[in-house]
């Protein structure tokens, strides 16, 4: 499968990394890889995780309070959101309206 990321998703993403690395030297490439290995995820299974929406599912990280938000077309995963679980989720809701 390919995934293509929304540029606000990839923007999300690349905040995250800097305000990870802000806190802890480092900490921000920990979350990138911990990202990298829920994309994985996501692609040997892209069915398997929680439909959050008619078109929309979520697979949660494993050591960081984040979820990745994405849609299946036909042979490509697209990711919506790189979602803090703490937000507001009416926050990317308009993104799956779209």
């Amino acid at each position: 499968m390919n995934v293509k990321f929304l540029s606000v998703a990839e923007q999300e993403f690349i905040e995250a990394v800097d305000y990870y690395n802000d806190q802890c030297q480092g900490l921000g490439y920990e979350f990138a890889a911990e990202i990298s290995s829920t994309m994985e995820r996501i692609v040997r299974f892209p069915r398997a995780w929680i439909k959050i929406s008619p078109r929309a599912r979520r697979c949660l990280t494993n050591k960081f309070p984040f979820g990745v938000l994405y849609q299946i077309c036909d042979d490509t995963i697209l990711v919506v959101a790189i979602m803090h679980m703490k937000r507001d989720p009416i926050h990317w809701q308009e993104r799956l309206d779209q």
